[in-house]
């Protein structure tokens, strides 16, 4: 668990679910086979993203993955804050 800018707590699979009720795929990856520093994934795709938008990050940690998709979607206008 993290904690957003604004100092909620957020767990992946809390928002994960999140984003499925709002329609969007949501694909949160660990890799053991990728090098050091890039072993983690995220992509959310569909629902208020667009059809034909994606995000996708590729971080060092889970946490690092789950802050970079908050700051996204922040970024678009889409928060689970509100």
């Amino acid at each position: 668990m993290i904690f957003s800018p604004k100092g909620a707590a957020v767990d992946v699979v809390e928002l994960m679910a999140w984003l499925a009720e709002r329609g969007c795929s949501v694909v949160f990856k660990a890799d053991g086979e990728r090098s050091p520093g890039h072993r983690w994934m995220v992509i959310v795709s569909g629902g208020p993203l667009g059809t034909e938008s994606f995000f996708r990050s590729d971080e060092a940690s889970a946490d690092a993955c789950l802050e970079a998709t908050l700051a996204h979607l922040e970024s678009v206008g889409i928060t689970p804050f509100a």
